[in-house]
């Protein structure tokens, strides 16, 4: 039998974490469905580790994963080649990240982006709504990968204090995803965040550095970041030197 979900109206708060399904349950680490997307509702999710993640003709789905993929920045794996790809991107003049240029875009394309093994999104209209509201209230942020003055790649996450949630990205040319997750870290360690929340385990985001955490270790980590002033969401160039010099190649 399934754990018992609970079933939230609009001004319910969610539920504590802890009572998230176990790992041997059919749908591990969800913790609550229905309530609402908007910014208030958002933010009291993401300041207790908790994210939606539904898809169309679902009911709004809350989750709270246990264990927790989170990407420390300094154990980000700048590979030697990515690391050649970034120095050339940097040193020519018509590659550049731009900071919040096209949320609705990058949300937009990181939608209709193909999922191994998966069909279908998602990021349903509904969820594109709520996080340009949320971009628009301060708290989501896309990082671009502009090319001849193309979008080509980016992502797009949420940050409250020094809190970073990384949701999704997109790529249209080699390594454009990954040149803008390069840029995050950048931005984040050079300004002093610390990790980046990946939510869930992949083979790609394992080979980028991101590790496990203990769910009750995540949260404490969540609740100590949004005391900290929140982060300028503007890419400086000076941010590749600071991961140019702190992330070296792995062994």
């Amino acid at each position: 039998m399934n754990p018992p979900l609970p079933w939230l109206q609009a001004s319910d708060p969610l539920p504590d974490v802890g009572i998230a399904w176990p790992a041997d349950s059919p749908a591990p680490g969800l913790l609550a469905a229905g309530g609402d997307l908007s910014v208030s509702r958002l933010l009291q999710a993401y300041s207790h580790g908790v994210f939606p993640w539904f898809s169309e003709g679902q009911p709004i789905l809350w989750w709270a994963p246990h264990p927790r993929m989170v990407l420390d920045v300094e154990r980000f794996r700048l590979h030697r080649s990515l690391r050649k790809t970034l120095q050339r991107f940097r040193s020519n003049p018509h590659c550049e990240i731009r900071v919040d240029h096209q949320f609705r875009r990058v949300i937009t394309a990181c939608a209709m982006a193909p999922r191994d093994g998966q069909n279908g999104t998602w990021i349903v209209p509904a969820m594109i709504d709520a996080y340009a509201a949320l971009h628009a209230a301060g708290h989501a942020h896309s990082v671009e990968t502009w090319i001849d003055g193309e979008l080509v790649g980016g992502l797009y996450c949420v940050c409250i204090g020094q809190a970073v949630f990384g949701e999704s990205m997109f790529s249209q040319r080699t390594d454009a995803s990954k040149t803008a997750l390069a840029a995050l870290v950048a931005l984040c360690g050079a300004q002093g965040a610390q990790w980046i929340d990946c939510q869930q385990n992949t083979a790609h985001l394992a080979s980028m550095g991101a590790r496990e955490l203990d769910r009750t270790v995540f949260v404490q980590r969540v609740e100590q970041a949004l005391g900290h002033a929140p982060l300028h969401w503007a890419f400086k160039d000076l941010y590749w030197d600071w991961l140019f010099a702190r992330i070296a190649p792995p062994e």
